[in-house]
């Protein structure tokens, strides 16, 4: 008799399985992928997690074809849900800031948001099943159909692209590089077909060659990435010194008018505490960066902030602030903006942006004025919600560079920055502190990171209640402080590269991916 190797012995297993064992299969395979995401970054456990899907898709079973494959479907949405579950869960803390107030949605949004997004594994599960056959390239039809339901995540309904699989990857400093030819979307589908490739090995005829392909492919990303970091000195622009603000001032302090003094002060002390007794407060620095919404009130109409802020600028330096920006509409009412200003030594804001992509929910209600008139609110608590910019402007420093703002999750977008004009680097302003010491501001900070990766961009990020940091166009951190640490960054300004492949392709070039794995699938179950 023959021993089974373990692998055949977890596919039995798995496939065997029917009721609530099947769903705690899925369940605990998805909740082990989110351990490939930071903090923890195990990608490793992905080889297994992802071996457990397709023996989950091999075990659909029904009594016709559309019962297979809605009990992969099934399987998906169990597998997506413990996936989100796990990797999201700190979303909740954003509840208990108010929990007065917004306490009772909490269990909403920790359960609510994932079993939404649970959707899109679901689909792919469901496509998947669709297209399968035996032997190892069913293991293209998981890649592929997965894939493209993470693609779909991104865009879906506004889009939320959190911790997409590729990100297993394009967090580790070598994997990464490969995002500056597909995108994190690309190492996504790299992601989903290489760690999936084990279930390859179990069957009758095992296809050792695909799990040699997968391992040659993670020691070809791996090489293409020491290469490019070798090859890839940083270099600096000699016209800009760049201090990243971190104050860690707590939200709910944060955000009550009646602190305006407080919070200024902590900005302009902290801005200053670096230096030497002779220091002009924020001479230092060409550019300092403070943090997302720093103030609680409208910094363009608090002359008195501008003109403290202004004199503590040297000659020619400038900050760049988040800020609410407020006008009046025609008809007398108030509008909002999440808005990022540039201000001058003179105490004047020369520049501004305003947010094109708004967090649903946090910054607006779909259906605003239906759902505040039955007594909803967003998590802002602004009256009428803010209001989207209308485009992405390009703000250049007096000595020259000009940078690309992207406040708060904008930087999880990266279709969003491929093509267009080029800037000279990428600024991040963010406000976590809505989250605490949980892992969401370090799943943020990542994702930022890989921006710089895509678009050879280095990248200035100010955060509160976050990371922040300066990443040079190779996606190296250059400096940084820790989750929950007060202080200061300070850098010269890394210069930009040639543009990337991703950047010059728009980055469309993933979606070969799915053309070749689903080719690969269609064309192996049609020869079966």
């Amino acid at each position: 008799m023959t021993r089974r190797s373990p692998l055949a012995a977890l596919a039995q297993t798995v496939t065997l399985a029917n009721g609530w064992r099947r769903v705690m299969i899925a369940f605990s395979a998805g909740a082990a992928s989110a351990l490939a995401m930071p903090p923890l970054s195990l990608w490793p456990v992905l080889a297994l997690s992802f071996p457990v899907a397709v023996f989950l898709i091999d075990g659909a079973a029904g009594a016709t074809r559309g019962r297979t494959i809605l009990s992969a479907a099934v399987a998906g949405w169990w597998f997506g849900f413990g996936y989100f579950l796990g990797g999201l869960w700190w979303i909740g803390s954003a509840f208990l800031v108010d929990a007065d107030i917004f306490g009772w949605l909490m269990p909403l949004g920790v359960a609510g948001l994932p079993a939404g997004l649970a959707l899109f594994p679901a689909a792919g599960f469901a496509l998947a099943r669709a297209l399968w056959s035996g032997g190892g390239r069913r293991v293209f039809a998981f890649a592929g159909a997965l894939g493209l339901a993470e693609t779909l995540r991104g865009h879906v309904l506004t889009g939320f692209p959190w911790n997409a699989f590729g990100y297993a990857l394009a967090d580790q400093s070598w994997f990464g590089q490969f995002a500056s030819v597909v995108g994190v979307e690309g190492l996504t589908f790299i992601a989903l077909a290489v760690f999936a490739a084990p279930a390859a090995l179990v069957g009758p005829r095992p296809a050792w060659r695909g799990a040699a392909a997968a391992a040659l492919t993670l020691a070809g990303l791996a090489a293409f990435g020491a290469g490019r970091l070798a090859l890839g000195p940083t270099e600096y622009d000699p016209r800009v010194t760049v201090r990243a603000i971190q104050p860690e001032i707590p939200q709910d302090i944060k955000t009550q008018e009646a602190q305006r003094d407080v919070v200024m002060d902590a900005y302009l002390a902290l801005s200053d505490e670096a230096r030497g007794p002779e220091s002009r407060g924020l001479a230092d620095a060409t550019l300092t960066v403070w943090p997302e919404s720093a103030f609680p009130f409208i910094l363009s109409r608090t002359p008195e902030a501008l003109s403290r802020i202004g004199a503590s600028l040297a000659p020619g330096a400038t900050l760049a602030t988040g800020a609410v920006r407020g006008e009046l509409r025609p008809d007398g009412t108030p509008q909002f903006w999440n808005a990022l200003h540039l201000v001058g030594d003179d105490g004047a804001i020369h520049a501004t942006y305003d947010k094109l992509h708004l967090v649903p929910f946090g910054e607006y209600l779909p259906f605003q004025a239906l759902l505040e008139a039955v007594g909803l609110q967003q998590l802002t608590r602004l009256q009428g919600g803010f209001s989207a910019g209308d485009r992405a402007t390009l703000i250049a420093l007096p000595q020259g560079p000009r940078f690309r703002a992207l406040i708060c999750y904008e930087a999880i977008f990266p279709g969003e920055i491929a093509g267009g004009e080029r800037p000279d680097f990428l600024l991040n302003v963010t406000n976590d502190a809505w989250f605490g010491h949980t892992p969401g501001p370090l799943q943020h900070a990542a994702q930022a990171r890989v921006r710089a990766i895509e678009q050879g961009l280095p990248l200035v990020r100010s955060a509160n209640g976050g990371v922040s940091m300066v990443v040079d166009a190779y996606g190296r951190v250059l400096a940084a402080l820790p989750l929950g640490q007060r202080g200061v960054v300070d850098s010269r300004l890394p210069l930009k590269i040639a543009p990337t492949i991703y950047d010059t392709t728009r980055g469309m070039l993933f979606l070969l991916f799915p053309i070749v794995f689903m080719l690969a699938a269609v064309l192996r179950r049609r020869s079966v």
